[in-house]
């Protein structure tokens, strides 16, 4: 297989692969490695693995940035929730006027589909519009075969747009919740200006590793002061699967989820050390959804 012409190509070949061919294919591709789906092994296989076989129906709603509101609310309270400004199901709905000088707007059915605001006044109203119509045409499940995207209905939200104590950004600190035990906290900052990820265990302790993005040990992240609180809203949040990554914010001293990930990465992430990836893969417990296969 020439993978520059499945690259190249994918737009037009991806709806007739079937998805485990598709998976290999991609695996190989991203990361110069055969799949191992018989007997998974890696943090990247195992997450193949569950994106084929796992089909528990509550991860629809987790991975709608929408809906996901409610099950925020029902478990944690919605005083975690970032205040919600508008939803709508075009971007035609948008009334741009009523907007306040700084928001965020979100797609509900994928991922990278963000527009922050910063002063309306200097955004490209047009551009956005434009950006927003092809976001709303996507369905993110032909690109890396996580079905629940499959079932999203596509809406697009909007937030209040919110910092850190940089005053300048919102880092992302990502609980990975294996078994609901968060095991590794990853860290995303300037994302938008030479994006890195700092990850640190569950004490804090800086971890000498990347996955996808570089890190920096230059660069030390301060413990957030809710540290404690985050875990214990990761444990309650992850409970009941597999393995989860639990997004929050930490903005004015007080606690904001971000997003429910099933799939970090798509399971394409390259990890360094290598062992890394099977350290995290081997938390991923298996057994009791293997024998549902």
């Amino acid at each position: 297989m020439n993978y520059t012409f499945f690259k190249k190509n994918i737009s037009i070949i991806k709806k007739f692969i079937p998805d485990t061919l598709f998976l290999r294919l991609q695996y190989k591709y991203h990361l110069g490695e055969s799949l191992n789906l018989v007997n998974p092994k890696t943090f990247n296989e195992k997450i193949q693995w569950l994106k084929l076989y796992d089909r528990n129906e509550e991860y629809i709603n987790l991975v709608d940035k929408y809906s996901v509101r409610k099950y925020i609310s029902k478990t944690i309270g919605e005083n975690y929730l970032i205040p919600l400004l508008g939803i709508y199901e075009s971007v035609d709905e948008i009334n741009w006027d009523d907007l306040p000088n700084k928001f965020v707007l979100k797609c509900t059915h994928g991922s990278s589909s963000n527009i922050i605001c910063k002063n309306k006044s200097e955004l490209n109203i047009k551009e956005s519009k434009k950006l927003l119509q092809n976001w709303m045409k996507k369905n993110w499940f032909w690109y890396g075969r996580e079905w629940p995207y499959k079932m999203v209905k596509p809406r697009i939200i909007c937030e209040k747009y919110m910092v850190d104590e940089s005053k300048n950004e919102l880092k992302d600190y990502k609980f990975f919740c294996f078994n609901g035990e968060p095991k590794i906290i990853q860290v995303d900052y300037n994302r938008y200006s030479g994006h890195k990820r700092n990850l640190y265990d569950i004490n804090w302790s800086y971890i000498d590793a990347s996955i996808g993005v570089p890190s920096d040990s230059n660069v030390m992240i301060k413990r957030p002061e809710k540290l404690d609180e985050m875990l214990k809203l990761a444990k309650i949040l992850a409970k009941n699967y597999p393995h989860v990554r639990v997004d929050f914010y930490f903005s004015n001293n007080e606690i904001f989820f971000g997003e429910m990930t099933l799939y970090h990465g798509s399971g394409f992430e390259i990890f360094k050390p290598e062992s890394l990836g099977g350290k995290m893969g081997g938390w991923i417990n298996l057994n009791r959804k293997k024998e549902n296969v």
